[in-house]
């Protein structure tokens, strides 16, 4: 696949608009840690928080693009830790962008980043194994399956069980 589908970028205060919406889509709750909306204050200042330093954050958040320059999604990296050379990673492609290859050539990005820049070991995931799409998404990024997780996410009425998903680097 063509790597000018995508480009990852920094966080930029014209994303704020577009952070806004993807934190505060209910239907994306279920598949993150997030359960609460934020306002955009508060995104405003997150924003210019950031140090762009992973050591220092332990996250990075970017922004991806498609090749006409349109903001689609966001990758993060988070729970960084250096000791043990691992990352988990998250990935949001907005709707109507979806199924263009845009989140698999953001995951091959973010594994050469995690390899060449941050010399990790490994990348994981939860997945809520009812996410078909996201489970052949990560398997497409050669993910595997390591274990089900029972009743790790909470949507605020069901438990839902999920896959540990790992990329060795």
């Amino acid at each position: 696949m063509n790597e000018s589908i995508v480009r990852l970028r920094a966080l930029e205060p014209e994303d704020l608009e577009m952070l806004y919406q993807i934190e505060n889509d209910r239907e994306l709750w279920n598949v993150g840690v997030t359960n609460v909306p934020y306002s955009r204050y508060t995104l405003h200042d997150y924003i210019a928080s950031q140090k762009g330093d992973i050591y220092v954050d332990r996250q990075v958040r970017m922004m991806i693009e498609n090749g006409a320059g349109e903001t689609v999604g966001i990758a993060d990296i988070v729970n960084f830790d250096p000791q043990h050379r691992k990352a988990e990673i998250g990935i949001i492609v907005v709707n109507g962008q979806r199924r263009q290859g845009f989140a698999l050539e953001a995951l091959r990005q973010l594994a050469d980043y995690a390899t060449t820049t941050l010399h990790l070991h490994q990348l994981y995931a939860y997945v809520d194994v009812e996410n078909e799409p996201s489970l052949m998404l990560f398997k497409k990024a050669g993910y595997s399956g390591q274990a089900v997780l029972a009743q790790w996410l909470f949507d605020g009425k069901n438990y839902h069980d999920v896959v540990l998903m790992q990329y060795f680097l």
